[in-house]
């Protein structure tokens, strides 16, 4: 299968405790047969989350649901893959959020 190829990063900001430890950072690539960047801009485009929020659910998805579509034989997906599908159509349906109207400015 053609896929387009990422390389994920992940690195440790922050810890809920002060004085806690962070992680090194890791690094793994991952195939798509979706172009990630494509999708993220669209969820982000649609206005119904934050940016980081939008980015963190399309690319959550994207790479869970490609795992589950490469694994497609494996039980462990048998449940959860009528649900996803559901899921993702539902998200696909929303309207897109609507910006709330600005007041015109009065004339002085």
């Amino acid at each position: 299968m053609r896929e387009h190829r990422y390389r994920i990063t992940l690195e440790h900001l922050a810890t809920p405790k002060q004085g806690e430890p962070t992680n090194a950072a890791i690094h793994f690539e991952t195939g798509n047969h979706d172009d990630l960047f494509a999708i993220v801009d669209k969820v982000r485009g649609r206005g119904q989350f934050d940016a980081d929020t939008a980015a963190s659910l399309a690319l959550g998805l994207k790479l869970f649901t490609e795992v589950m579509l490469k694994n497609r034989s494996d039980p462990l997906f048998a449940e959860i893959h009528q649900p996803m599908r559901d899921f993702i159509q539902k998200l696909k349906a929303r309207p897109q959020a609507v910006e709330p109207e600005t007041a015109p400015a009065s004339e002085t």
